[in-house]
């Protein structure tokens, strides 16, 4: 049996690696038989060394010049760069109507969520105009609508029932025994806690901006933000049945507060407002139809119906009119005070206590941003800048807590909405912080009497794509259980345990999850392709078979100290030949052949002295000489234990150690082959290595095979992984890069065609 050894990144690379070994195996002009090591093709490619910077580039590279204060500058401020090229003709226009249409969907969601976050509904408002301002100078998104988002919302909301509860704020009412909340005192607290949290969100935003560490949403994987972002509109629905059913609650924070929040809220049912109850269930009835409308006609309407501010100012009308505040006694919004405020430092004092919930939300907030922000690109073709992305958000924050502002994102109702009604650029964002901007300063508080049951209703009626990802879950039942696992586990955790330590142990489960996929890899036997050099899983294709004399071994996953127990075990099972055995065998057979030898040498040293003057053709013919060399020389250069391997002597041959080991006659091949996307870490090179010679040392011949393209377009990563092995002192003066083959077929015809490894020394080291 010839074993081939074959450790591929990933099943997903496979044809594109299958595709480059076939132009590989039949370069030009080349003889079928003839093959190149990898040491052949980089001297016939003429790889070039690798380039070193020295400490004087470095600093010729940060020495500060004119054109590189310029490049600052345009990087930091994107504005700069599309501004003077912008379109007026083609874009203005459009920018105006959806900034627009997204300002009249502004207003009434900034005063609902500023509501979902236990705060003053002006601070919505606030929140809808300053950040937004602020990102047409630093986003580079042109769709993404920034400003009050639901998720974040409660997020807030539950910290500001935490730290700040009504119960602290409880004052008697004009001398008697009966209580009632100062809600301007509690007010103000809960402004300035979400004023401190938001700017250290800002910070924690442009922090991770300026250390280029765009990439650390990806560590938030799809599965698990929408997971998240479902329980979240749990956490919505529920905050939002107090106002729609009219019932006063007490509040509750940490884990399990949802569903006491939802017991109490059960148990005080009879205690239901109608007036209140009847004014949500028209408005969401109301709204709900109408979005409807907008949908199957969009392609019609030239902008959306705003339904919501049309609710609003009805509801507003009719509760002013009615008086139903005195007579039903339906909650309202109450004084909303026109104007602008100046700005206020944060109350440092409260870092300490939010610093865990500030990078949840700078986390959050921008996962969700710039994921629809990359969907909008994609589809417009454009460049989103991650990095800038985070800058921007994180200085729309940190300015905007210093004017009352709570923390934003970016909502999908509302870019889409920008989207739709010929939205081009960040202009769109300008026209409508514009559009609050006037709402403030003169309109603002004409909604002293906005029930709140409409705000709930908006809310409520706004969850309805996210309570669609529910969807998902059939989905990842088909496509991948593993992400199925992490939608469910982030879902279930979120519920249970809050918005705060829900994310933190969704993403050590996700982060398990990556562990778990690495530690239980596929592996499999593969085999060729009849009339092809392609080689698949036979235990998939029919036409698939494998190699007389050949197995080749594959495995998912990169080799390092985690698996690498694992990978060993595979490939004992699949390949079906143990090594270690291998070696014990072929260690007592050398045993017995020796003690064989000195029993011959023996008998014939009694036979000279018995008969001196026999002849020699007369005597007994003993069994073969053998000159036993060292199989080990540990002054090789392997690192600090790694020995080196002195082969048979030609008067031991491979066929008799076959043979004495009870394995057919015959060489046995081992093959590794590191696939397009293998890594190695420092433990993985002494394992290649004692693979390696523990392999000669069983009487088995071993080939590498690098492969240096795949379908995902890693062109260098074989490169990449003789470089590892260079730096882990796998190469030596017994294994060089002529082991080292650029496909499967390359190695395997070179098999085929009789070849001895150059590397293996054929004689003792002294």
């Amino acid at each position: 049996v010839r074993l081939s050894h074959l450790s591929s990144a990933s099943s997903a690379a496979e044809p594109g690696a299958m595709a480059a070994e076939m132009v590989l195996s039949r370069r030009p002009g080349q003889p079928r038989g003839e093959v190149l090591s990898e040491a052949d093709l980089e001297e016939l490619a003429q790889r070039k060394p690798p380039s070193k910077t020295s400490t004087r580039d470095c600093l010729r590279k940060a020495r500060c010049s004119a054109s590189t204060a310029k490049s600052l500058l345009f990087r930091f401020l994107p504005v700069l760069r599309w501004l003077p090229r912008y379109p007026v003709k083609d874009w203005l226009l459009g920018d105006i109507a959806s900034g627009f249409s997204v300002g009249i969907m502004h207003l009434p969601q900034g005063l609902a969520y500023a509501l979902l976050a236990g705060l003053p509904p002006v601070t919505g408002l606030y929140s809808s105009f300053y950040p937004v301002f602020l990102y047409f100078f630093f986003g580079t998104s042109r769709h993404n609508s920034v400003g009050p988002f639901a998720v974040i919302s409660v997020m807030i909301g539950s910290v500001t029932d935490s730290l700040v509860p009504s119960e602290d704020f409880m004052e008697f009412v004009n001398g008697t025994n009966v209580t009632e909340v100062n809600e301007a005192r509690r007010d103000a607290a809960r402004v300035e806690l979400v004023a401190t949290i938001t700017v250290l969100s800002g910070i924690f935003q442009v922090a991770l901006g300026l250390l280029q560490f765009g990439f650390v949403v990806t560590y938030l994987s799809d599965p698990l933000v929408r997971g998240y972002t479902t329980a979240a509109s749990v956490h919505v629905l529920i905050s939002q049945l107090k106002n729609v059913f009219g019932v006063s609650l007490g509040e509750h924070s940490g884990p399990l507060s949802l569903f006491v929040t939802f017991i109490e809220i059960c148990k005080k049912l009879p205690e239901t407002n109608v007036g209140t109850l009847v004014t949500a269930i028209i408005a969401m009835v109301a709204i709900f139809i109408v979005k409807e409308l907008n949908h199957k006609f969009s392609a019609k309407l030239p902008m959306p119906i705003p339904i919501e501010l049309i609710t609003i100012i009805i509801s507003t009308g009719i509760s002013y009119g009615v008086n139903l505040n005195s007579k039903y006694g339906i909650s309202v919004v109450g004084n909303i005070p026109s104007g602008l405020k100046p700005p206020v430092v944060p109350n440092v004092s409260y870092f300490g206590q939010v610093v865990g919930n500030a990078f949840a939300i700078a986390v959050v907030g921008y996962a969700i941003c710039i994921s629809l922000g990359k969907i909008f690109a994609l589809k417009h073709g454009y460049k989103v800048d991650s990095n800038q992305e985070l800058i921007a958000l994180g200085l729309s924050n940190f300015l905007g807590g210093f004017f009352q502002c709570f923390a934003i994102s970016c909502s999908m109702s509302r870019s889409l909405v920008q989207e739709s009604t010929g939205g081009n650029s960040q202009v769109a964002g300008v026209i409508s912080s514009l559009v609050i901007l006037v709402t403030i300063l003169k309109i603002g508080e004409l909604f002293h009497d906005l029930p709140k049951a409409i705000l709930s209703a908006i809310i409520i009626i706004n969850l309805k794509g996210m309570f669609k990802q529910f969807t998902d879950l059939r989905t990842l039942w088909k496509s991948n259980r593993v992400d199925l696992m992490v939608w469910v586990v982030t879902f279930i955790a979120t519920l249970l345990l809050n918005l705060d330590i829900g994310l933190g142990a969704s993403v050590a489960f996700a982060l398990l999850t990556v562990i778990f996929r690495t530690q239980l890899p596929h592996y499999s036997i593969l085999g060729r392709v009849t009339d092809t050099d392609v080689y698949k899983d036979v235990a998939e294709y029919e036409k698939a078979q494998e190699v007389p004399g050949i197995k080749i071994f594959r495995s998912s996953s990169t080799i390092y100290f985690a698996n690498v127990e694992m990978y060993s075990d595979a490939l004992k099972k699949k390949s079906g030949i143990n090594v270690d055995r291998l070696i014990e065998k072929k260690k007592k057979a050398l045993k017995k052949l020796k003690k064989q030898q000195k029993k011959a040498e023996k008998e014939k040293a009694k036979r000279k002295k018995v008969l001196p003057s026999t002849p020699l053709l007369c005597r007994s013919t003993p069994l073969p000489c053998l000159a036993l060399p060292p199989l080990w020389d540990t002054a090789a250069g392997h690192g600090a234990a790694a020995p080196s391997m002195v082969s048979p002597t030609p008067a031991f041959p491979q066929r008799r150690v076959a043979e004495s080991l009870g394995v057919p006659g015959g060489p046995h091949w081992l093959h590794i082959a590191l696939g397009s996307q293998c890594e190695l870490c420092n433990t993985g090179c002494p394992v290649m290595s004692r693979a390696f010679f523990g392999a000669q040392r069983g009487g088995i011949l071993i080939w590498v095979e690098a492969r240096c393209q795949s379908f995902t377009c890693f062109s260098l990563c074989a490169a990449s992984v003789l470089a590892q092995l260079e730096r882990g002192n796998f190469f030596s003066s017994t294994i060089t890069k002529h082991c080292f083959f650029p496909s499967v077929n390359d190695a395997v015809l070179h098999i085929d065609a009789g070849r001895r490894p150059a590397p293996v020394s054929t004689h003792t080291k002294m």
